[in-house]
């Protein structure tokens, strides 16, 4: 076929999440409460630890950047799904899609890099108490912030600029419920293979780079925690980590089952549900689990809602008093 005689397709339509058109009121208002939930933590988390002095140090400077970002990507994606969910036609323009697939990218490769960042503060944080704050200064901090963002930034730009100049001749039909670029990939009617060595390139070379430098960060942590004498002091450090951990294993264990698995039809529904998991469930939880299993985030949650109460109860006092 000559595919320069060929007309490239200008609109794209999205398979969405089911056929089953009685589970759509279900996933509507889960999609809904998620996200509602999701720019509640996030803003909330933001708003916490801006608010209170104690928790001006780089560990939370960084959780305040992990929140924009989980607010950011989640914001890519989730309103699309909901206004889809209640249209018959879940289409979006090619320029749409683009769009769509490169912020998706730099926001979720931006969070897959300030993990890595993360531990890396956790490992002087532990192993180099003396020494943290002269090495984890304000101005270092925004620069590896700025860094993980760059290089996101740069991985993203490249490719959006491969997958989108394909030519894209046949069906419009993508199998997912967002422009990912496995599904992309499978509708272009010209060589992809550039394509696929660009992302399996920046899968590894971004991911398993990030998580190595996770292992090795967390390997030296156990290590040092392991020689602490008092058994108060090793579960403190044991604490500090295991919200982080939390929030590692659950984004790379389903960004590797999607992107560095053998291709296979059989996985096509699982990739739906794990999509899902990771775009929509995890920027949810990850607030969540840093401020329950965080015993200062925690103790500022409970003064602020103290004080709504007092408040109320202040008000109410206040009312009965003028009755």
């Amino acid at each position: 076929m000559d595919i320069r005689n060929v007309t490239q397709v200008r609109v794209f339509v999205l398979s969405g999440l089911t056929d089953n058109e009685e589970l759509v009121p279900f996933l509507f208002l889960f999609f809904l409460l998620v996200y509602l939930m999701t720019i509640l933590g996030n803003v909330g988390m933001m708003g916490v630890v801006y608010k209170t002095s104690s928790l001006h140090t780089p560990m939370y400077f960084f959780l305040i950047y992990l929140s924009m970002i989980d607010l950011c990507y989640s914001s890519v994606i989730t309103p699309k799904v909901l206004l889809d969910l209640l249209s018959k036609v879940k289409s979006i323009s090619f320029t749409g899609c683009a769009l769509q697939f490169f912020f998706f990218a730099v926001f979720s490769g931006t969070e897959v890099l300030l993990l890595s960042i993360m531990s890396y503060d956790r490992y002087i944080a532990i192993c180099h108490p003396l020494h943290y704050v002269l090495i984890m200064t304000n101005k270092r901090c925004l620069s590896l912030v700025l860094l993980s963002l760059s290089i996101a930034f740069f991985q993203a730009i490249l490719q959006t600029i491969c997958v989108f100049s394909l030519q894209y001749c046949g069906s419009n039909l993508i199998d997912h419920f967002y422009c990912d670029v496995l599904p992309l990939l499978t509708l272009s009617c010209s060589s992809t293979l550039p394509c696929e060595i660009i992302t399996i390139f920046f899968t590894c070379s971004c991911g398993v780079s990030s998580m190595m430098t996770i292992v090795i960060s967390y390997t030296l942590i156990v290590s040092s925690i392991l020689r602490i004498r008092s058994g108060e002091g090793r579960q403190k450090a044991f604490s500090t980590c295991s919200s982080h951990l939390m929030c590692v294993f659950m984004l790379y264990g389903t960004v590797f089952f999607i992107y560095l698995r053998p291709s296979s039809s059989h996985f096509e529904k699982q990739d739906k549900v794990v999509s899902v998991f990771y775009l929509v469930v995890i920027p949810m939880l990850n607030p969540l689990i840093y401020s329950l299993r965080n015993k200062e985030v925690k103790k500022v949650i409970m003064k602020a809602v103290q004080k709504c109460h007092l408040l109320v109860l202040h008000h109410q006092k206040q009312g009965v008093t003028e009755a």
